[in-house]
């Protein structure tokens, strides 16, 4: 090869190295990650030829996140460090000037990589190191033994630590629906794919079992696999005691496996410092072509069985390299599950059986899928196939989340100068694909789009759905409800997908059966009628008067999910009752009005939730046209405070204290309390306590306008008693008019044009029977006999 001429400051991949360990085998050692990888980048130095040299000379180390630091609350049973990267510099002799710990997810190896390489090739590095590992094997046999070891290090130093970057990956709403793991997610993915290719479940399992059997023969060869066991295509796919069901469409030996002891790193360099350190020319391979995208979150994709962030990161990384699919020697795809090999290579139009192979390894279900850090072992195999077939192309494809984001190198020992980026438009092209409109709250009939059944080791069967609405299309997520056969029937039947189905909306989530009247079967609708007695608040009712009381003041009233379930039954038969005209809420007790959520039963790990109209059944309701009055008294914080503000009317004794404490306990306002108090209080007073979580007193709180009148203390509820009655001498009629012109309008700014909004309340109004009451106890003189309509 020729290296002249090339620009002092382009990159080099000049070492790559990698270690495992097996429990029981000889010479286990009980590593832990920081020994794992160290060891690693022992070799990776020890593979640049020049390791003395280079070891003094690396000013940049980037870790890849262990499975145990990549999500908060992770477990680390037997310790770690604080400071991975530098842990691993300190055991090499290194003392780099800047430590990286990058994001989560398995396309981090790969794009430290390219993010590195640019980094050399700009000036602003000059030696790198980057490196990762797993030990979660040992980790979960040692966690109960005796002599297990201890993996915690305080190291402290420099640490560029970049969070877990799990935005779009997870949320609360699909967590609620049984999202929560990996083989769920993927599998609606794989299913989609199966529905749009027109295959039967027997056709798709084969081309599974044939797409992954190459894989087995690979590992089976593959020192470090943490799995070398060569299966047959039926083999993999055919449901047995060993290899059980998890996710339809999956067994367990084709996912990826995460029992494993594995570490790798590769050392990166400027030609410059290569040539001062004294690493031979043959140990040197060229980055041609790179690309980091990112596919749309899961629930806004316009097609769950294809990848086109992937497909596009591959084509752009392989036309910046100036040559084609045909062209490459070596090809390293991600392998976590089956649809993301296919998704890729069926964009790149490469079949299963391509005769140059998909995977350098092994694959991860069966060499391992060491966390995050398996495209690292991918590259450092492409590297030396790469050195063994000089001028030869090697294509790593590294993917993280749920084929959310890809990283794509093309290597090979051919020279190569530095070419800038086209990430920005390809990713710009690629987000401009309409999204679909997702339904947090779906009811109605509906059409399955995609779809899981969950298998749980006691023979437990859990329903996924993902579907549209008939009536406008809007996308959801759905879980079935435990019980129904009838409807997992239906999901493991040959293909569900495109069958109707009935979906319902809970303040737990949405719940898909067969049909509606399944659903009335398994859910029954609860009557709009005021129970005789609940559980955990009060209702008296006085006429035309509702009170409702948070009883919970052993909590100071904090509300949890069966609390907050209640407060909506009571105030849905509150709107939908017609002698109903006024509605009061308080809180039992004398210390407080309501302190919240109850974090002692958010924090138990059992299900959470609130209901679709919000923390106590007001915070998102819609309609509010009956005036609603919080007779406040004590605390009155977090949820509480955001339940007073939903209120029309504020009545707070002396004591009360009004706060939004999230910010101290990592959340936020965000059942409207954010908006609404600034929207209530000038915005840097608003701003001030939502940032601080301060508490305002009564008096200030009545200054301000938030609070309509103050009492004594103990007070409250008596004075809110007298305001309800001022308010029902008047028309309801007229009240609740009163009440939408207001909602109708509040959004214009401009008065005049408020004003001539076009609204249909005062001609509805003014053909009422409470108009015409009112016309008429005028003329004779006599105190109106209101009736509400």
């Amino acid at each position: 090869m020729q290296y002249d001429g090339l620009d002092p400051r382009t990159p080099v991949l000049v070492g790559v190295g990698q270690v495992s360990e097996q429990l029981g085998s000889p010479g286990y050692r009980k590593r832990s990650p920081v020994q794992l990888a160290a060891d690693a980048a022992r070799e990776a130095l020890a593979d640049s030829g020049a390791a003395t040299e280079v070891t003094a000379a690396i000013d940049t180390v980037a870790g890849v996140r262990q499975f145990e630091i990549s999500a908060p609350g992770m477990p680390a049973p037997l310790g770690r460090s604080d400071n991975f990267p530098r842990s691993v510099a300190a055991r090499l002799g290194a003392d780099p000037r800047r430590a990286i710990l990058e994001i989560t997810g398995g396309h981090s190896p790969q794009h430290l990589v390219n993010e590195l390489a640019g980094a050399i090739a700009a000036g602003r590095c000059e030696v790198a190191l980057v490196f990762g590992a797993e030990a979660i094997s040992t980790a979960q046999a040692l966690t109960g033994a005796e002599d297990r070891p201890d993996w915690s290090e305080q190291v402290g130093g420099q640490l560029e630590d970049r969070g877990y970057g799990m935005q779009g990956l997870a949320s609360m709403h699909r967590s609620a629906h049984g999202l929560t793991d990996a083989p769920s997610q993927y599998a609606l993915l794989e299913n989609a794919r199966r529905a749009r290719l027109k295959q039967s479940r027997q056709e798709y399992a084969a081309s599974v079992g044939r797409l992954f059997a190459p894989f087995t023969k690979v590992a089976a060869a593959n020192p470090h696999a943490a799995a070398p066991v060569e299966r047959s295509a039926a083999e993999l796919v055919t449901p047995t005691g060993d290899n059980r069901l998890l996710a339809d469409p999956y067994t367990r030996y084709v996912v990826a496996r995460d029992k494993v002891n594995q570490g790798a790193a590769v050392l990166l360099m400027s030609v410059a410092a290569a040539r001062r350190l004294g690493v031979p020319q043959e140990r040197w391979v060229f980055l041609h072509g790179r690309a980091d995208l990112r596919e749309r979150d899961l629930m806004d994709r316009a097609d769950f069985g294809s990848a086109p962030a992937a497909v596009a990161a591959a084509r752009g990384a392989l036309d910046m390299a100036g040559v084609g699919v045909d062209e490459v020697a070596t090809f390293d795809f991600y392998s976590c599950f089956p649809v993301a090999v296919f998704a890729v290579t069926e964009g790149l139009g490469l079949k299963e059986d391509d005769p140059r192979g998909l995977t350098l390894t092994g694959g991860l279900p069966f060499f391992g899928g060491p966390g995050n850090n398996y495209s690292m072992h991918g590259l450092a195999e492409t590297v030396h196939r790469a050195r063994s077939a000089p001028g030869s192309f090697g294509f790593v494809g590294a993917n993280g989340g749920f084929l959310s984001k890809y990283s794509v190198g093309v290597y090979s020992t051919a020279p190569a100068e530095w070419k800038p980026s086209n990430d920005a438009d390809l990713q710009s092209e690629l987000d401009t694909v309409p999204a679909p409109v997702e339904a947090k709250h779906a009811d109605g009939w509906a059409t399955i789009e995609t779809f899981t059944v969950k298998y749980g080791r006691s023979g437990d069967k859990t329903g996924i759905v993902i579907g549209r609405l008939e009536r406008d299309g809007r996308r959801f997520v759905a879980m079935t409800q435990p019980g129904d056969t009838e409807m997992l029937d239906l999901l493991v039947a040959e293909q569900p997908i495109g069958e109707r189905v009935f979906v319902r909306s809970f303040g737990y989530g949405n719940r898909v059966t067969a049909t509606p009247q399944r659903m009335e079967q398994l859910l029954p609708t609860p009557p709009l009628v005021l129970r005789e007695s609940y559980e955990h608040i009060t209702v008296r009712r006085d006429g035309h008067l509702l009170e409702v009381a948070i009883n919970r003041p052993e909590v100071r009233n904090c509300l949890h999910p069966m609390a907050n379930d209640e407060l909506e039954h009571a105030f849905d038969c509150f709107f939908a009752d017609p002698d109903l005209w006024v509605a009061i809420i308080t809180g039992a007790g004398e210390q407080a009005f309501c302190a919240g959520n109850d974090l002692r039963y958010s924090s138990s790990g059992k299900p959470m939730w609130v209901p679709k109209n919000g923390f106590g059944g007001l915070t998102h309701r819609e309609g509010m046209t009956k005036p609603v009055i919080a007779a406040v008294n004590g605390y009155t914080m977090a949820g509480g405070f955001e339940i007073a503000l939903a209120c029309h009317l504020i009545v707070a004794d002396a004591t009360a204290q009004f706060a939004f404490t999230e910010v101290r306990v990592g959340l936020v306002a965000g059942e409207g309390g954010a908006i609404r108090l600034a929207r209530a209080l000038p915005p840097k007073v608003a701003t001030e306590m939502l940032l601080t979580g301060r508490r305002m007193g009564a008096q200030e709180a009545h200054r301000w306008g938030l609070v309509t009148e103050i009492t004594g203390p103990g007070k409250a509820l008596a004075a809110a008693r007298e305001m309800a009655a001022r308010i029902l001498e008047g028309s309801p009629a007229a009240i609740r008019s009163t009440l939408r012109l207001m909602t109708e309008t509040a959004g214009i700014t401009d008065t005049v044009a408020a004003t001539r909004h076009p609204s249909a309340v005062l001609d509805e109004l003014f053909v009422s029977e409470d108009a015409i009451e009112g016309m008429l106890s005028f003329a004779q003189k006599r105190k109106p006999r209101w009736v509400g309509r």
